[in-house]
């Protein structure tokens, strides 16, 4: 049966990447809950709901093109959760600001970079397929390694420029709309793809 959704070089490279994504989110997610990170919190949930995507996307690729198109706008709507997540961990912060360990959040992001970059690079080759399936994938890669970027920042401020919570809350709240924007995006070539194969 694993043979089967393994058959190709695109489903193992989407297998690898949501077993990359599901490692690296149980690492962040621990950090996150230690320092008290919104930024960190907002993106290891970002990990979770890329694994989930790429497992999507592997369960997908063998559909009919129309089905691929519907898998895209649940996708879409899936890309929206870290979003979600994340207002609701910077509002709590907002009560209770405090800000996280520097050093621990600007390790921890770039151990993130890299696992994104790893993502996104492997994933480059193959956006062009299978429509908004694949370019959910790589969007969601790249924007991570973008907002992995923005956390290491937030850790060096912390640590040489403002000891605040402000800097993690901006990045955390950056990244909520980076996942809305890649949520619109792939919305709207899944709903191109449903209206080409009607």
């Amino acid at each position: 049966m694993l043979n089967r959704y393994l058959d190709t070089p695109l489903r193992r490279i989407v297998a690898l990447v949501a077993l990359l994504n599901v490692g690296y989110f149980g690492i962040e997610f621990a950090v996150a809950l230690k320092i008290g990170s919104v930024s960190l919190f907002a993106d290891s949930v970002d990990f979770l709901e890329d694994a989930s995507v790429n497992l999507l996307i592997l369960l997908a690729l063998g559909w009919s093109y129309r089905s691929r198109a519907r898998v895209g706008m649940v996708l879409a709507l899936i890309l929206l959760a870290p979003g979600i997540a994340t207002l609701w961990t910077a509002y709590r912060s907002f009560i209770d600001p405090a800000p996280p360990q520097p050093l621990l959040l600007t390790v921890t992001g770039a151990g993130a970079l890299a696992i994104n970059l790893s993502c996104a690079f492997l994933l480059a080759a193959f956006r062009h397929e299978s429509g908004s399936l694949t370019k959910a994938a790589f969007l969601s890669a790249r924007n991570d390694a973008l907002a992995n970027i923005a956390i290491i920042g937030a850790g060096l401020f912390t640590a040489f420029v403002w000891r605040s919570a402000w800097p993690d809350l901006i990045v955390g709240l950056g990244i909520a709309a980076m996942n809305m924007d890649a949520a619109r995006e792939v919305w709207e070539a899944a709903r191109d793809e449903h209206r080409a194969a009607a």
